[in-house]
């Protein structure tokens, strides 16, 4: 059998190759793309995954492992990992094993929140100042993936072990994995113990139990929308709604766009019944609802694991269970990626096979995260009765990764706000929305530069922070420079800039992408014009 030391005297090899024509990695984050991002590096990466990572994983999974002793022996080799902070001393307890072992330094930095991992790692990556390893979401993959920022892995053996739903969502379109998944996270379905004995088995019972408690004057509301389409997912799969449907191969077709679907539009018009008849509020706010179901004033919630600590504090009994009608959330799902420009892609794809992949790891990522592990032998053994009902909510419907995907949620929220506040008929209003989500997928606002914020719905626009609404698309004058003259009443507003209709590509207060949003205030109604500046990506106002 081949040894590790085998294998890791190949990785140091490949390394030296790799380095002779790459850029040394350094510990600071570069604040924009270089034009290292189109070039061969990107194609380099992918194919080394693509052609020994199976043989790579698979060995190691079933071959001895070797002791590297270490004691008076530099490391062979340093893996570099973006965690969160949550996932941060994790890592770290396990590093100075992993380099007891393998003789390879483990340097783990915290970047905060797994959100905040994304934006660094598509800036610096290219430019060869990107980790080897990184924590995600696999509805990054859309756009890793088409940048060729990710490298494919083989779990060999191994992926047996996994929830089978966890794979799928880090398996792209090109039907290769792309992720190694340790949690889940999905909406579970909340309800009162001292409000509802039998939790309802379908959404007619839940407004029937909830006109019932209000009649009694027990409840406000049957239920409170937190948010717009992915709260209410479950409502509007369980009418037949989707979102896109999927090819022969089962991959996401951009091209089937289900808003206005006839299942869409009858969720969405139980919602707006509802709404009218009193039973669910008419504007989603996400901390209302939140409240409402915590002090007893709603006997259902649809909500993650990620309030539960909220939920838990306030003291209302409850449990979780699955939806009612069978309808389905989206499956949100957590793992670790490897870098295609590493100098150490096969080293730290053996990383994730060998020690990642383990239920000693598994176990410990699992107590600390407050999410469904997406190991099976860790969930089958969870004791929280709410995470495991999560985890066993079994037709989650893991979020799209495709880039397209960002080009629905502006307009499927809009849509169903303005039906459910009776401003538009639902089947209006997701019409509406559907063929913005199919003009943006082609591209036909390509060009377009858009202030989308907190003041379009006061200026023609369907809703707020819509990056497609065309009210408030700006103007290229003869100066290049874009305006927009809008008249708004006083008060408070917010607002960032928006390329092609989406927010794919945006700017900040800073002109940094993704930056902070702007802020401006009007003391008495008046003329505001904007002017953006497309070389500093800034944008100017004037008030009258």
């Amino acid at each position: 059998m081949k040894k590790l030391v085998n294998l890791l005297s190949l990785v140091v090899v490949l390394g030296l190759l790799l380095s002779a024509c790459g850029t040394k990695a350094t510990e600071t984050l570069v604040s924009e793309p270089t034009e290292v991002a189109t070039q061969a590096p990107t194609k380099v990466a992918t194919e080394v995954a693509t052609e020994v990572a199976t043989e790579v994983a698979t060995e190691a999974a079933t071959e001895a492992v070797v002791e590297v002793p270490t004691a008076t022996s530099e490391p062979v080799a340093t893996l570099k990992i973006w965690a969160d902070d949550t996932r941060t001393p994790i890592l770290l307890a396990f590093a100075e094993d992993f380099k007891a072992k393998y003789n390879v330094e483990i340097v783990v930095e915290d970047l905060g929140r797994v959100q905040d991992i994304r934006t660094p790692m598509i800036t610096a990556a290219p430019a060869g100042e990107g980790p080897d390893i990184f924590i995600g979401v696999h509805d990054w993959l859309g756009a890793l993936v088409e940048s060729g920022l990710v490298a494919p892995l083989d779990l060999g053996a191994k992926a047996d072990e996994f929830v089978p739903m966890s794979l799928e969502a880090f398996t792209y379109t090109d039907g290769k994995l792309y992720g190694v998944p340790y949690a889940t996270e999905n909406l579970g379905f909340f309800y009162n113990t001292e409000l509802v004995q039998t939790p309802p088995t379908t959404w007619a019972e839940v407004l029937e139990i909830g006109q019932a408690l209000k009649d009694e004057g027990k409840v406000q509301f049957a239920f409170a929308m937190a948010g717009g389409g992915y709260e209410n997912l479950p409502v509007l799969t369980a009418f037949g709604g989707y979102i896109f449907g999927r090819d022969a191969n089962g991959a996401w077709n951009p091209n089937d766009v289900g808003l206005d679907s006839p299942g869409m539009i009858a969720g969405v018009t139980y919602l707006a019944d509802a709404a009218k008849a009193g039973l669910i509020p008419t504007t989603a706010d996400y901390e209302t609802a939140h409240s409402l179901f915590e002090t007893g004033q709603a006997p259902f919630l649809m909500a993650g694991p990620w309030a539960l600590d909220r939920i838990r504090a306030s003291g209302v009994p409850y449990k979780v269970t699955t939806f009612p009608d069978n309808g389905a959330p989206f499956s949100g799902v957590q793992g670790f990626m490897v870098n295609a420009f590493s100098k150490n892609v096969l080293l730290a794809q053996t990383f994730l096979t060998e020690y990642v992949a383990t239920q000693e790891f598994m176990q410990q990522i699992y107590e600390t995260g407050l999410r469904p592990s997406a190991f099976k032998s860790v969930l089958a053994n969870t004791t929280d009765p709410d995470l495991l009902a999560m985890g066993q909510i079994t037709n989650a419907i893991p979020m799209p990764n495709i880039p397209e995907m960002g080009s629905v949620w502006t307009a499927w929220n809009n849509g169903i706000a303005l039906a459910v506040a009776g401003t538009q008929a639902p089947d209006a209003a997701m019409t509406d929305a559907a063929n913005q989500v199919r003009a943006l997928i082609q591209g036909a606002l390509a060009g377009m530069v858009n202030l989308p914020g907190s003041y379009q719905d006061k200026v023609g626009c369907g809703g707020q922070w819509d990056p497609a609404c065309e009210a408030t698309a700006m103007v290229k004058g003869d100066d290049g420079l874009y305006r927009l003259t809008v008249n708004l009443p006083a008060g408070d507003y917010e607002y960032k800039v928006a390329m092609d209709g989406s927010w794919t590509v945006n700017y900040g207060s800073d002109g940094a992408q993704d930056g902070p949003n702007y802020k401006f205030s009007l003391t008495a109604d008046g003329e505001v014009t904007f002017v953006y500046n497309p070389e500093t990506h800034l944008v100017e106002i004037t008030i009258k």
